[in-house]
């Protein structure tokens, strides 16, 4: 099986401690600047930072598939992963200070693919898709804090 590796990257004007705040808080922030792939994001314990578990669906390439994550931060303040209980599937987002006022967002996502022809499509198919997911996601988060900076 081969590990698929994806990623997008966003510039966000805005401080990276504030964006960072907003991803790590999943019971508060977080599931308001979910594009609308993620369906029925809910907060099952905790709900700022590690050890926060999460449930949601995600809909993407047409399919539907229910995630349970737990979360870490491996660099607090910096990076903060997801991961699958019932997969390989690892989400890693990165919030770098670029300047004075804003910063570099990059979600990345790692899994095992499938083997055999199945594993073939997924290679071939789920790298583009699962980008665009995630380059929704950022904008969806770039408006978030715009609109918070202007409320």
């Amino acid at each position: 099986m081969a590990t698929i590796s994806v990623f997008a990257e966003r510039t966000i004007a805005a401080p990276a401690a504030r964006v960072y705040g907003y991803i790590a808080d999943m019971r508060g922030h977080h599931p308001r600047f979910l594009p609308p792939a993620f369906l029925d994001f809910r907060v099952e314990s905790g709900g700022v930072g590690a050890g926060t578990v999460t449930r949601f669906k995600l809909t993407a390439g047409g399919r539907t598939r229910e995630y349970h994550m737990t979360v870490a931060e491996p660099d607090p303040g910096r990076v903060l992963t997801e991961s699958d209980d019932s997969s390989s599937l690892v989400t890693t987002t990165t919030v770098a200070q670029r300047g004075q006022a804003s910063c570099t967002v990059r979600i990345s996502a790692t899994w095992a693919g499938a083997p055999g022809i199945g594993g073939l499509f997924e290679r071939i198919f789920a790298p583009r898709v699962m980008r665009g997911v995630y380059a929704d996601e950022l904008d969806h988060l770039a408006a978030y804090v715009r609109e918070r900076d202007l409320g």
